[in-house]
């Protein structure tokens, strides 16, 4: 009986459910101390006297540091585990107390004294880019930790001079772009606003650190990738990556935001307090301090010819990267430039440094960015046209052979098929009731590589055992799973993922850029497959039979056409593991390389009633339509669909963290952080698409970033063609309606 493609339920969904699965804040050590943090209020200011004298004296004080207590890591001023002159961001760390308890902590630190000089801040980045702006940064880093993970790459980036505290600039062009516009047809010209966010999970940062005696660390995280967090912790400590052990927990949400942050301060409080340590942030510490997802503003040029076909595309980027590097221009840039046909482009995006808090990935880097921008632009220009909206992108669409901005070509992709399918749609082509609007979107993601490994061992029970290095997030365990025992060819309840640390797990890539099945999987193929040759060969020898004349059924490796001869699984596997045996083990090893992207793409229909005295609108209908290549386990992959779809839609509900004018965060808890609520998203309608890969698993594409990126488009779409306004800066409230006229 198939596994694949057939619904199966997640192997850990029982231990989340009666809440079995152990989270780092579960986790009690013997001798375990507790860290609290004090952060800067300020957005730019040098630290003149930090008096610790007072928490030290506090009751159960074990160690009361700043900046100056610690070792000067070599890095950036943001990126210190506490700052040491100056500070870049209100909410970066300047001193940290660990006390016995964690009240005690709490208690010592509102006891430190710290004086500050402020300095000139700048918070927005064109003020930023302005020629004798303050300086954000004293150096510039090379972008987030974990930017290959997703796929980003140095494509286009121009070095030289850029303007004042740019970090990075990516430049792509092609044609004449500025004489194509004046024979366009028609043009559409508008700046998009889409502000920073948070990525919004329910566990905040912690994380467990312990020095052991031999001078090496331990860490316990809920972090996306573990390899990836031992090798940041190892170099920012000057320690040997073997030196460091770091064992991952559940992760109670990440979407990008969990990989590495206070792991090194943890392991350095570890050492000076030589206890255990843990280190949990508050929710307005998470807010404060924890990065989220850039904002940016995108002006964008876009014509066609009379007969609907794009002549000319110019866009100019601005992502505020917050006190650091960003370095998402690159990916934003090839989707602006490579979604569709566009014989002339010009295309240059930025990346700036401002005194807020530092940037780093969130479901997608940079493409809700570019295609909210993008996806505008197309709608509007199809109604000057006087053109259907999906008529219109399928005109224009990218396919495989066509040339992308970074001098690649697409190969197979699934657009065309997500487009004709969401043309077919119920919610796209049902009679539209009075003051209803209809809007559609595209996406994309290319995905991330990375290369990995896997083992699969038989157990004397017949059962396997898949060893792994990656983490699950969103039910890969499950997935792996399946395709160890599709490749066996033993039911899925025979096997078992064991996930183990950075000391004992076989490498994997960071759980993000969805790429875990598509780069994790075709190890775990290659060790299943191997395990499966190794006992085939022990029962051709017992049963006196060539191995391909062999079968693997019902827990048993049988002659084929005589199914009475045969030996279990399990038997097989005991004569590779027993005292004086004269077979080896069954343990199969895989090792996979995927150099190849398979990107994925989606295309999402909102339906919005909008009341026109209010201003008011809200979404009645959504459905959703995405290219998998092939859903390995269908339910899973809607959910997948399901989650990303409403953070993509959170973007135009309400969320957006907002700065004052002095840098101070003014929605630093979810009463002002507005997360979508339950009576705000309809049910979402999934369709998948199945245009497989030739390097994915059976055919598997990812899955998870996607479904987070057209919704802000697909509803500002919905909002002009209900009434008739175009909303091009996010979110979408009843304000900005009203102030429109509607």
């Amino acid at each position: 009986m198939p596994v694949i493609g057939v619904a199966q339920r997640r192997l850990e969904g029982g231990a989340k459910v009666t809440g079995a699965a152990r989270f780092t804040a579960d986790l009690q050590l013997v001798g375990l101390a507790h860290a609290r943090l004090v952060l800067s209020p300020h957005a730019a200011a040098r630290v003149v006297r930090v008096d610790l004298e007072a928490a030290r004296r506090a009751p159960g004080v074990l160690a009361a540091v700043s900046g100056a207590d610690l070792p000067d890591l070599g890095l950036a001023g943001p990126e210190q585990p506490l700052a040491r002159e100056r500070v870049f961001y209100a909410g970066q760390p300047v001193a940290a107390v660990v006390a016995e308890t964690e009240a005690q902590a709490a208690d010592a630190a509102a006891l430190v004294e710290i004086d500050y000089e402020p300095l000139p801040a700048v918070i927005d980045p064109f003020e930023a880019m302005r020629e004798g702006a303050p300086r954000v940064l004293e150096e510039v880093g090379g972008g987030p930790e974990d930017a290959g993970a997703h796929g980003l790459s140095a494509a286009g980036e121009v070095s030289g001079e850029r303007p004042a505290n740019v970090t990075a600039r990516v430049h792509f062009q092609r044609g004449e772009v500025e004489a194509a516009l004046t024979r366009c047809h028609a043009v559409v010209r508008r700046r998009y606003v889409m502000p920073a966010v948070h990525q919004g999970f329910m566990e905040p940062h912690v994380t467990v650190a312990r020095s052991e005696p031999d001078g090496g660390l331990t860490i316990w995280t809920p972090t996306q990738g573990a390899f990836l967090t031992r090798r940041t912790v190892a170099g920012q400590l000057q320690m040997p990556v073997s030196r460091v052990r770091v064992i991952p927990m559940t992760v109670g949400g990440g979407f990008g935001g969990k990989v590495c942050l206070i792991e090194p301060l943890a392991a350095l409080l570890a050492r000076l307090a030589d206890r255990p340590v843990r280190l949990e942030l508050s929710r307005s510490e998470e807010f404060a301090m924890g990065r989220g997802g850039p904002g940016c503003v995108v002006d964008l040029e876009l014509g066609a010819d009379r007969e609907g076909g794009l002549v000319a595309l110019r866009a100019h980027a601005v992502f505020d990267g917050g006190a650091g590097s960003s370095g998402l221009g690159g990916l934003a840039g090839i989707m602006l430039g490579g979604t569709y046909r566009v014989p002339n482009y010009e295309i240059t995006a930025l990346d700036v440094a401002t005194n807020k808090t530092p940037v780093t990935a969130y479901r997608a880097p940079g493409a809700p960015q570019a295609f909210f921008a993008l996806e505008s632009a197309m709608d509007e220009l199809a109604a000057d046209l006087g053109l259907d909206p999906i008529a219109f992108r399928l005109r224009n669409a990218s396919r495989e052979g066509d040339p992308r901005p970074d001098g690649q070509s697409w190969p197979r992709i699934g657009l065309v098929e997500c487009l004709e399918a969401a043309r077919r749609h119920p919610l796209y082509t049902a009679p539209r009731a009075e003051d209803e609007g209809v809007g559609v979107a595209v996406g994309g993601w290319g995905g991330g590589r990375e290369p990995a490994a896997a083992g699969c061992r038989v157990e004397p029970d017949g059962s396997l055992l898949v060893q792994v290095g990656s983490i699950d997030i969103t039910g890969t365990d499950t997935g792996l799973a399946m395709i160890a025992a599709e490749t066996f060819g033993v039911p899925l309840d025979r096997v078992k993922v064991e996930r183990g640390d950075t000391a004992t797990a076989p490498y994997a890539g960071m759980a993000g850029g969805s790429k875990i099945i598509y780069t994790v999987g075709p190890a775990v193929q290659q060790a299943a497959a191997e395990a499966r040759r190794q006992l085939l060969e022990i029962a051709a020898e017992e049963l006196e039979a060539a191995v391909e004349d062999l079968e693997i059924a019902d827990g048993r490796v049988r002659v084929r056409g005589a199914p009475g001869r045969g030996r279990e699984i399990g038997e097989l596997a005991e004569l590779g593991a027993q005292f004086m045996g004269r077979y080896a083990p069954v343990q199969g090893q895989g090792r996979a390389v995927i150099t190849a992207q398979s990107p994925m793409f989606t295309v999402h229909v909102a339906r919005v009633r909008v009341d026109r005295e209010t201003g008011e609108w809200r979404l009645v209908g959504y459905a959703a339509i995405q290219d998998v290549g092939r859903a390995l386990n269908p339910p899973e992959v809607e959910g997948q669909v399901h989650g990303g779809s409403v953070q993509g839609l959170g973007r135009a509900l309400g969320e957006e963290l907002v700065w004052d004018g002095d840098g101070h965060l003014r929605t630093a808890s979810f009463l002002d952080y507005g997360l979508p609520s339950i009576d705000q998203v309809p049910d979402i309608q999934v369709q998948l698409v199945e245009v497989p890969s030739p390097y994915g698993p059976f055919g598997a594409k990812g899955v998870g970033e996607p479904p987070a990126v057209p919704g802000p488009a697909a509803v500002t779409n919905a909002v002009a063609a209900a009434c008739g306004r175009r909303i091009s800066e996010l979110p979408v409230d009843f304000e900005a309606l009203a102030r429109q006229g509607i």
